[in-house]
């Protein structure tokens, strides 16, 4: 596959990922809070999540096969990869590891909290996924500067 396109598939599934993240965390949640009780704003976020995670399982896959045959093609490995290359890494494993977490623990418990309306357990775990996605997002946003940044560092 040519860089290019390698190059356009790894930027592009990190702008979605990081970007789905920080409309998420600072316009959505902010909003959905002030304007919606409970009861709805919990079933709004099992629904935005539900549309949303499907993204990010791709982009959980793009970004490291992308990333990995770029490493391999442009530097023969991760030997001869220069720092931020490896700060990429290390940061997009920690991001993918809270994901799987998020989806797997607590996003699998506030849907079972929403379908069964209990409300108090659901804040819990709505509350428990913010926190994650909180800091998923500043470790994105990291990301993205070592990205854009990292040669010149």
């Amino acid at each position: 596959m040519p860089s290019y396109i390698l190059l356009a598939l790894h930027v592009l599934a990190a702008v979605i990922w990081v970007g789905g993240m920080f409309f998420a965390y600072v316009v959505l949640r902010p909003t959905a809070a002030a304007q919606l009780e409970p009861p709805v704003r919990l079933k709004l976020w099992v629904g935005v999540f539900s549309r949303f995670f499907p993204y990010v399982w791709a982009a959980v896959i793009l970004l490291p096969v992308t990333g990995y045959i770029m490493v391999f093609d442009f530097y023969q490995g991760f030997e001869n990869a220069p720092r931020f290359i490896h700060t990429m890494n290390g940061l997009g494993i920690v991001m993918i590891l809270l994901y799987m977490h998020v989806f797997f623990a607590p996003y699998k418990r506030l849907k079972q909290a929403v379908a069964s309306e209990n409300w108090p357990e659901a804040g819990k775990k709505l509350n428990q996924i913010r926190m994650l996605v909180g800091t998923n997002t500043v470790l994105g946003l990291i990301v993205v500067i070592v990205a854009a940044a990292g040669r010149y560092l």
